[in-house]
Formats: C-alpha cells, sequence, structure tokens
C-alpha cells in the first residue's frame, strides 16, 4: 500500500496543477478567473467573433445579426446555435450549451451579471478613452492569455501596430486633417477626436478639420454647406443606414454633389467610404481593425 504522504503529495500537486492553469482577465466590468483554454466558448458580438476567428478559435454558439460580414459567413450555418442578438443574450440556449466561457461585446454588457451566473464572462470591448488601437490589443492580448496563443497574439499586433505607425507618420509629415461624417435616416453627423471614431485622430494621425464640441454617441448635426464652407482635405464617410436597413445604399450619388465636388478632399481624390461593419459593429476584430488600416490608407492614397 503506498503511503498516506504519497497520496497527499499526489493531491497536492494536482491542485497545483489546476491552479496553474487558471487565469484572470481584466474587462470593461471588472475581472474575471477562469480555467485556461476552455473548449466551449459562447461569443455575443462580431468584433469579438472576428478575433476569434482570426486566431482559430472555434466558438460553440454565437450571436445572431443579418450583416455578418462576409469573411464570417460560414457562423451563419445552423452549425453554431444562435444565442440571441447582440443586444439580448438568449439565455436558455447559452445555459444549455454549457459553456465554460462566455463572450461578450459592449452591446450585451447589460447582461453581463446575469450570464456570470451561468459561466465565467468577459467583455470584449474597445475604449475610446484609452486609444482605440491601445485597447484593441489589450482584448487580442486577453483572448491569448485565455487560449494560450500569446506569440500568435503578439505577432499580428506586431504587424497591425506597424500599419498604424505608418500612416500616423504620414498624416503627421502632410498635416493632414481630415472631417469624420457619418450619414443615417437623411442627416449627417460629424464626430471628433473624443468620440467612437477617436482613432481617426489618435491612431491615424489625422487632425480635426474642425474641433468637433459635442461628443455624444450620435455627433454634430451638420449639413453639405457645413462640409464646404470647412472644406476638408480628407472626408470619411461612414454610412449606418447600411447597418439598420436593408435597402440598397446610395451614399455615394449622395455625396455626389456640387457642394462635396467643391472640396479639396473631392478635388484630390481623398474621399473614402468606410466599412461600417469594420467601423461600427466589429469593433476590435483582427479583419475588422484590418480593414480600418486600409480604409485609411485609401483615403489619402497610401495604396
Amino acid at each position: 500500500m503506498k503511503p498516506l504522504f504519497h497520496w497527499a503529495t499526489l493531491g497536492l500537486l494536482a491542485s497545483f496543477a489546476v491552479q496553474a492553469e487558471t487565469v484572470t482577465i481584466e474587462h470593461r466590468l471588472g475581472k474575471t478567473t477562469l480555467e485556461q483554454k476552455p473548449q466551449r466558448v459562447v461569443v455575443i458580438g462580431v468584433g469579438a467573433l472576428d478575433a476569434m476567428d482570426s486566431f482559430g478559435i472555434e466558438p460553440v454558439a454565437i450571436s445572431n445579426f443579418d450583416g455578418m460580414p462576409e469573411y464570417l459567413a460560414k457562423y451563419k450555418s445552423d452549425q453554431y446555435p444562435k444565442a440571441g442578438s447582440l443586444f439580448e443574450p438568449d439565455f436558455e440556449t447559452i445555459y444549455t450549451q454549457k459553456p465554460d466561457l462566455i463572450i461578450i461585446g459592449p452591446r450585451a454588457s447589460k447582461s453581463y451579471d446575469e450570464l456570470s451566473k451561468i459561466a465565467p464572462t468577459i467583455v470584449f470591448a474597445a475604449e475610446a478613452d484609452q486609444g482605440y488601437w491601445q485597447s484593441t490589443q489589450q482584448q487580442w492580448r486577453n483572448l491569448g492569455k485565455v487560449f494560450a496563443i500569446e506569440s500568435a497574439v503578439e505577432a499580428k499586433i506586431e504587424q497591425v501596430d506597424a500599419q498604424f505607425k505608418s500612416i500616423m507618420q504620414y498624416n503627421q509629415h502632410n498635416k493632414s486633417d481630415a472631417m469624420l461624417v457619418m450619414s443615417s435616416g437623411g442627416n449627417l453627423t460629424t464626430f471628433g477626436a473624443n468620440s467612437r471614431f477617436s482613432s481617426v485622430y489618435k491612431d491615424f494621425g489625422f487632425s480635426e478639420t474642425v474641433p468637433v464640441s459635442k461628443e455624444s454617441s450620435h455627433g454634430d448635426l451638420i449639413s453639405f454647406e457645413y462640409i464646404r464652407e470647412h472644406n476638408p482635405k480628407t472626408l470619411l464617410v461612414v454610412d449606418r443606414d447600411k447597418v439598420v436597413s436593408k435597402a440598397e445604399s446610395n451614399i455615394r450619388q449622395t455625396f455626389e454633389n456640387d457642394l462635396v465636388k467643391a472640396t479639396t478632399a473631392y478635388k484630390n481624390g481623398h474621399i473614402a467610404y468606410l466599412d461600417v461593419t469594420a467601423w461600427y459593429i466589429a469593433i476590435a476584430g483582427v479583419k475588422a481593425t484590418e480593414q480600418m488600416v486600409a480604409d485609411m490608407k485609401t483615403s489619402v492614397g497610401m495604396q
């Protein structure tokens, strides 16, 4: 018979092994401790799903979203149970999946406490006040820590960071200014350096054509006359109607008017119609962030 201390030692070693596999993740709503490399992950949010997919991590259930980007089209399949919307998780479906981790985007964060009763839950969300790119790196590193893929995450961060720095240097050298305009329901609004689109200024190095005083989630209401009056060197357009309406977008035709044509941005070909999924829906995703980089290069003719 093995001596008692032998089994006690094995038990102690096993306990240490379990502890060694536990990680604590800091996120928007606090700290969450969970076992590393969870096998059954529910994802609520397009940005989180984008990042998971980019790093080769397969979820057991996802949120339903009609505007899923083409690179995530496989998740429309019934193979992936739909666990509610971006805003309203389906608690029953999530519970039946027996998850050992739930990852939610900012739109579902109000359900954090209830979801945490089902399984450890973390919020995957870039914080505009911290700077989009800095905060996004932290979201990716959180995934690296959870799934023990730190080297893959750091390699991707290094690759993308070089692109951010290249655009920043170009814009600062050329003293590039930009006006970001969102079109929604026939209204035009502009967003500045402290808004949800702060990355244009803080991460990509544009100066504001006009400082935006009102930093609400809806931006400052403007007109085409306003755009002509302030004459941006670069005009960045976000078509929110592509997200909220299934009707075909006519945003390009709308901006082909005499007031816009009189701007320096139009004359120099520095108008970019930003990918609305990347900038507005799949926030902090890997492919979404790479698309943001591509949009910024296009806007100033870097590619």
